[in-house]
């Protein structure tokens, strides 16, 4: 029996060995976590391929069709799936509420908040809900399951191996990559949309990793026959320098329907908020909505990924801007009553029926221009893209995989960049971090700002505070605090509630009598930190009460001296940790 336990202990210790010198080694060397983005790569690769194929069974089985968005004519009951899908999304959102009510971590805000601290089981809720909406047809994309599965799976290695922070957000940023390189089979795409989105910055220590990530994700998915959404392009005649003028002009244009349909998206939200029906039955009645619309044109389910391939390569009609209305319209829908996913995709698609729009309409203006549509569908669904998700290099890189044509590229990266400054000027938000700050939060990229809101002030704070009664007198104050023995005192009244600050060589002049009451020198009794004041805002009371040191209580109310804060110390460690912060970026930690 005991040779038993012995042996079990034994086992359990060369077990936790191994794991302790595993972790030693990844956090060691940058070469490791190149090894570590590769298998981030490979789970993935895997993880698309079983949404997808998910996703596509569910088209199958349903509509009769792997590409639901390429169908001429659906049948009247069949366009009754979306609302059977908002049913069965209320259920979950139910079953969501009672058992795991907070909100679900994205890999944007992971990065920005949390040091790329993500939850795996959240991760994979979020990736089903994603896959079961597409499935059911409502118009949203499938890429916020990619990425979530794959940077769930690469934080919880990186919490287990016990990275460093800047590290775990790299691997984070690698999981999404490996995501988005294994969908659209572009490894480029995946990489930018790494760095760009949710690294937040492209830095010469993430490089390796989040490329190799991309690469192995995209040759996974690739080799296990993953449902991918291939672009197809066809070819392209030869462009004129003249076309970047008007092609920047569509980018801007692209910038202001971006923001519509992101303003339109919470209209919806709150129109349903407001309407007073439960929470579990608005998918529901968004998915009768979504089924309404697909009857004029089925274009309108799921991303889009089947109609996108038809219009792309279809001339100018007078149904594409009908088409873009009721895509806008059922994205709305759906993303407004509660479907989870994304829209990327959808946002490619409605920029291509944008495009081509743009294309008719300078043609009949100046004839003479003679926009090629095809290009036009190109450069407008990738400039629509970065209204919406934000990156203009991914787009443009995503661009030029799929054409294969550097002039195109260029044309796509000046549309975007026009699109996305428009973006940021005016609106300051991508579709995520948009939604982010309708919850509350102040961030607008996935850089990383949760250190600082880690730094707060009880972190920082002494608590060997000098305190004394508010009711004494200056005589007693003096032979409990000699001149020197510190250098201010905080005073509390009877309650024990902070009453104010008393510099200790105020109170030994001589312009104060014995017998005077301590109270009466007290100041600053109005400015007060908070235990959980972040650095900055810590920073501003400093600012306003012009005083070296501030005492800190544990509530506005009851105002119980906890510690005590200097100023030159708050500063000294803001600018270390900012220090700190930029040197992890630029790769010198």
């Amino acid at each position: 029996m005991s040779a038993g336990v012995e042996a079990t202990g034994t086992e359990a210790a060369s077990t936790r060995g191994f794991a302790q010198r595993l972790r030693t080694l990844a956090r060691g060397r940058e070469t490791s976590l190149v090894v570590l983005a590769a298998l981030i790569g490979v789970l993935a690769g895997l993880s698309v391929t079983l949404i997808s194929r998910g996703a596509e069974l569910l088209h199958s089985v349903l509509f009769g069709a792997a590409r639901i968005s390429s169908i001429p004519r659906l049948p009247l009951h069949v366009l009754l799936w979306p609302a059977i899908g908002g049913l069965i999304m209320g259920g979950v959102i139910l079953a969501m509420k009672r058992w795991r009510p907070h909100s679900i971590v994205d890999p944007i805000e992971a990065n920005a908040l949390h040091g790329g601290r993500m939850s795996l089981p959240d991760s994979i809720i979020l990736s089903l809900q994603t896959m079961l909406a597409n499935g059911f047809g409502a118009s949203v994309g499938m890429e916020a399951g990619y990425t979530q599965s794959g940077s769930g799976l690469a934080s919880v290695i990186g919490q287990w191996l016990r990275l460093r922070r800047m590290d775990l957000r790299i691997l984070v940023g690698c999981g999404a990559a490996g995501g988005i390189a294994a969908a659209f089979q572009a490894p480029l795409t995946g990489a930018f949309y790494g760095f760009e989105l949710i690294i937040g910055v492209y830095a010469i220590p993430a490089a390796a990793p989040v490329m190799t990530s991309a690469l192995i994700a995209y040759l996974t998915a690739r080799q296990l026959g993953a449902a991918s959404t291939p672009i197809y392009v066809p070819e392209i005649g030869p462009l004129e320098p003249s076309a970047y003028l008007p092609f920047l002009l569509l980018g801007l244009i692209a910038g202001g329907v971006a923001i519509g349909i992101m303003r339109l998206v919470t209209l919806v939200e709150r129109g349903f908020a407001r309407s007073g029906l439960p929470l579990w039955l608005r998918p529901a009645v968004g998915g009768l909505g979504v089924g309404a619309l697909a009857y004029v044109s089925p274009q309108v389910l799921s991303s889009g990924e089947g109609a996108l391939r038809i219009q792309v390569g279809t001339g100018i009609t007078s149904a594409v801007a009908l088409i873009l209305l009721l895509k806008v319209c059922a994205s709305s829908l759906s993303l407004g009553s509660g479907f989870r996913g994304g829209l990327f995709f959808s946002s490619l698609f409605m920029g291509s029926l944008l495009g081509k729009l743009f294309a008719g309409l300078a043609g009949s203006v100046v004839p003479w221009l003679a926009l090629d549509p095809v290009i036009a569908a190109v450069v407008g669904m990738s400039a629509l893209a970065v209204g919406v998700v934000g990156g203009p290099f991914t787009m443009t890189f995503l661009t030029l995989e799929i054409t294969g044509d550097l002039h195109i590229a260029g044309l796509v990266l000046t549309a975007s960049i026009g699109c996305s400054l428009l973006v940021r000027e005016t609106f300051g938000y991508s579709f995520s971090t948009w939604r982010m700050h309708l919850r509350g939060e102040t961030i607008r990229s996935a850089l990383d700002v949760g250190w600082l809101r880690a730094l707060t002030v009880e972190r920082m704070m002494r608590t060997d505070v000098s305190v004394f009664g508010a009711g004494a007198d200056l005589a007693a104050f003096r032979a409990a605090f000699p001149l020197g023995s510190v250098k201010t005192v905080a005073l509390q009244d009877g309650e024990g509630r902070y009453v104010g600050l008393v510099p200790v060589a105020v109170a030994h002049s001589d312009a104060h009598p014995p017998t005077e009451r301590i109270e009466a020198l007290a100041c600053n009794g109005d400015d007060i930190l908070l235990a959980d004041m972040n650095v900055k805002q810590a920073a501003a009371v400093f600012d306003r009460a012009q005083i070296d040191e501030l005492v800190v209580v544990d509530h506005a109310e009851g105002r119980r001296i906890i510690g005590l804060l200097s100023e030159a110390f708050l500063l000294r460690r803001y600018a270390d940790e900012l220090d700190k912060a930029r040197r992890g970026v630029a790769g010198d930690a």
